[in-house]
């Protein structure tokens, strides 16, 4: 008897038989995957490099994207087109939790002039999926998590350690080993154990505030989104300019009501 060969996806721990994985698709999406708010354009080196494929298999797939039109170039370079956007709109418009959050994000705004935004953990980055409106924002500070789909290196932010510290141990040691805490500004956490010792005081004490982590003179605070089995699903966070806000004054009374949003959402999903 014959046994199914299986590929196993450690990133979203699925599985595929061998026979039903289309290669072909797979190294499309990894040049697309390649792009991202630091890599804006990719010529056909840089490509190959990035997803392991030859010189010219990297060429045969930007060209097709291309054709296809995802990608535009210059004859040089390659940067994708606004084509791409069809995918998030799609997500945005179907997902449940981004339209659920949107009108309580909202009204967090409305009584408090802040910005919130509600975010997932995706590989090594939080991704903003929902954000409120910001049509009272007069400053022109414009801090990290602003925008959907922006994606933050999870460990450097309070979304993103809200995700992970909810992680089981396992996978909070894998994601290590697969993604080093690397240094952002002077405040990033860089040494392992001290980062896991963190975790777990954010995990006992259900919320998380971080100060510079990521980008001097922005602070954040988050709590995790249950939903009704008791899994947490998303953050929900607020960030501001330090000059703006005081850590103070986002515990004492900012807190309080991302908690109480929370468990309205909680009761929603």
């Amino acid at each position: 008897m014959t046994t199914e060969k299986l590929i196993f996806n450690h990133e979203n721990k699925k599985t595929i038989r061998h026979e039903d994985f289309i290669a072909g698709i797979s190294k499309g999406m990894a040049i697309l995957d390649s792009f991202g708010t630091d890599r804006h354009r990719l010529n056909i080196s840089m490509a190959a490099e990035k997803t392991g494929m030859t010189r010219a298999a990297a060429r045969r797939h930007l060209l097709t994207l291309e054709y296809l039109g995802y990608l535009e170039s210059d004859g040089h370079y390659f940067y994708l087109t606004p084509k791409v956007l069809k995918f998030s709109g799609a997500y945005l418009g179907a997902a449940q939790l981004p339209k659920i959050s949107q009108p309580l994000l909202n009204l967090l705004t409305n009584q408090t002039s802040q910005i919130f935004s509600v975010m997932v953990l995706e590989s090594y980055e939080a991704i903003t999926i929902a954000r409120s409106a910001a049509h009272q924002q007069t400053d022109r500070v414009n801090p990290y998590g602003l925008h959907l789909g922006n994606r933050l290196p999870a460990h450097a932010t309070s979304a993103g350690k809200i995700l992970l510290a909810h992680l089981s141990e396992q996978e909070i040691l894998e994601w290590l080993e697969k993604y080093p805490l690397q240094r952002l500004t002077k405040y990033t956490h860089t040494d392992n154990n001290q980062f896991l010792a963190l975790l777990e005081d954010i995990r006992e004490q259900d919320w998380c505030y971080s100060c510079e982590e990521h980008e001097l003179g922005v602070h954040a605070l988050a709590v995790p989104v249950y939903n009704r089995f008791g899994k947490v699903v998303a953050a929900l966070n607020i960030v501001s300019p330090s000059m703006r806000t005081t850590q103070d004054y986002l515990i004492e009374n900012i807190l309080p009501l991302l908690q109480d949003t929370a468990r309205e959402l909680r009761q929603l999903l």
